[in-house]
């Protein structure tokens, strides 16, 4: 086989699984909204079920939901059937995944769950299937066929239970009105997260090169060379002059560059942000000012720098 018919195999793949997202939006129907609005209306949690290949889509399902603000759990079958339904209240929303609608582990649930009162929500491929005309509310997730050329290993199948479990998430999200602050406070430990929650004062350069406005050039040169920042501050913040300030100043007049002090060059007044301020407001704050670097100031006074650099860190 020659690496061209391997492209080749790729794009039919790309082509047919795309055809199965784009079927998805013609079996779309009042059952997602239904199915939104229990869980909504819900006091309980979601809990996700599936099987083999569809429990590792529902997995990523739920982590979906519960990092867009759905509180939810997957529960694996076999572990269900043992004992784990222990742990499903009557107030939850189950959404059993199944593209059949016929696995033996999942449709053994559905009498202890009608038992419970549990509003259940099923994803199949068969709307005549066991598993969704047992269901409160069935998503169809049909597919035309699978991307597998034996038509045995899901593949559309899967892909399309995803994108049903990501509409559903985002709906929910939207309806619960879900701000990226929310996000930041589920994802602590991801850039995101930090700079909705962590503070500039938190993230600046205090060790600041400092020169006064009447330093020579080859000082303000030698202090923007050791502070490594790119940078050199005139005073007590009373101006800033950056390496972009000294190629201009060499590309225009290099031989009366050296004859010059520091306020000659400087930009007066640099733009500031308080130390208490969020790295997203930093951030919010360089890119709408198309600059890199601001003076972090606190109780009036020149305390650090922080770098857009600095935010990626």
């Amino acid at each position: 086989m020659t690496r061209q018919n391997h492209l080749d195999i790729a794009k039919q793949v790309f082509e047919i699984e795309a055809q199965a997202i784009d079927n998805l939006v013609m079996l779309l129907d009042e059952q997602f909204e239904l199915a939104v609005d229990a869980i909504l209306q819900s006091t309980g949690r979601v809990v996700v079920c599936g099987m083999g290949k569809s429990g590792l889509i529902g997995k990523k399902i739920v982590a979906t939901l519960a990092s867009t603000g759905t509180p939810c759990f997957f529960m694996h079958p076999g572990e269900a059937f043992h004992g784990d339904l222990g742990m499903v209240s009557k107030d939850d929303v189950f959404v059993a995944l199944s593209n059949s609608g016929e696995t033996e582990e999942v449709i053994r649930l559905l009498p202890f769950l009608k038992d419970n009162g549990n509003v259940i929500v099923a994803l199949t491929g068969r709307p005549d299937s066991t598993l969704a005309k047992n269901a409160d509310h069935h998503l169809n997730i049909a597919v035309p066929k699978e991307a597998c050329p034996l038509q045995l290993a899901p593949t559309s199948s899967t892909t399309a239970t995803l994108v049903m479990g990501d509409a559903l998430a985002i709906a929910l999200m939207q309806a619960r009105n879900f701000k990226p602050q929310d996000f930041a406070r589920f994802h602590p430990g991801g850039s995101l997260g930090r700079k909705l929650l962590t503070k500039v004062k938190h993230q600046m350069r205090n060790q600041l090169p400092i020169v006064s406005a009447n330093a020579p050039m080859k000082e303000v040169i030698h202090t923007m060379s050791d502070g490594r920042l790119g940078l050199c501050i005139v005073g007590e913040g009373e101006g800033i002059i950056t390496d972009g300030d000294l190629r201009r100043h060499l590309d225009t007049n290099p031989a009366e560059l050296m004859n010059l002090r520091a306020r000659d060059i400087m930009t007066p007044k640099p733009k500031s942000i308080q130390a208490d301020a969020k790295l997203c407001d930093a951030e919010e704050m360089m890119n709408k000012l198309k600059i890199t670097s601001l003076l972090v100031e606190e109780a009036g006074q020149l305390v650090g720098v922080i770098q857009i650099y600095d935010l990626n860190n």
